[in-house]
C-alpha cells in the first residue's frame, strides 16, 4: 500500500519563525509558502531529498489541528505516505476495520488527493495521511 514517505508535517505556531529556524539551523533555504484560508492555515514546505517537510500553522482556532497545537505544543503532527490510489487504499483500510478520519479523499497541496487515518486506530498514536499525486 505505502510507496514512500511523502512528507512529514510539523505543527508550529508561526510559519515564518519556523522557516527562519530551519534555515539558520539546518541550512534549508528553498521554501515555498502556501496560504490556505479555507482551512485556516499557513504552510511552509521545503524538499529534503524525496521527502517534503511541511510546517503548518493555524491562522485561527478553526484550523483542524489548532487544538493539537494548544494541547501538545509545536512538534511532529503527522506522517504522510504516498499511495497509488487513495480511494482504493481507503477501501482496503476500511475493509480491514481501520478507523478513518476521511472516508473520501479531499484535495491537498501540489495537485494531490489526501485522506487521514485516525491516530487512535492502532497507528500507535500517529496521525497518518495518505497522499496520491495526481500528476504521475
Amino acid at each position: 500500500m505505502f510507496q514512500v514517505v511523502d512528507h512529514i508535517g510539523f505543527a508550529v505556531t508561526d510559519v515564518e519563525e519556523a522557516i527562519a529556524f530551519y534555515t539558520a539551523a539546518f541550512g534549508l533555504t528553498e521554501w515555498e509558502r502556501i496560504s490556505l484560508p479555507e482551512r485556516h492555515m499557513s504552510v511552509g514546505v521545503a524538499r529534503l531529498g524525496g521527502t517534503l517537510l511541511e510546517l503548518i500553522a493555524p491562522t485561527s482556532d478553526d484550523a483542524a489541528f489548532a487544538k493539537f497545537l494548544r494541547d501538545k505544543g509545536p512538534g511532529v503532527h503527522h506522517i504522510a505516505y504516498r499511495v497509488d490510489d487513495v480511494v482504493a487504499a481507503l477501501a482496503e483500510l476500511q475493509a480491514r476495520g481501520v478507523p478513518l478520519i476521511d472516508k473520501v479523499p479531499r484535495p491537498g497541496i501540489h495537485n494531490t488527493l489526501i485522506a487521514f487515518v485516525h491516530p487512535k486506530a492502532g497507528a500507535q498514536g500517529v496521525l497518518v495521511e495518505l497522499v496520491q499525486h495526481q500528476d504521475h
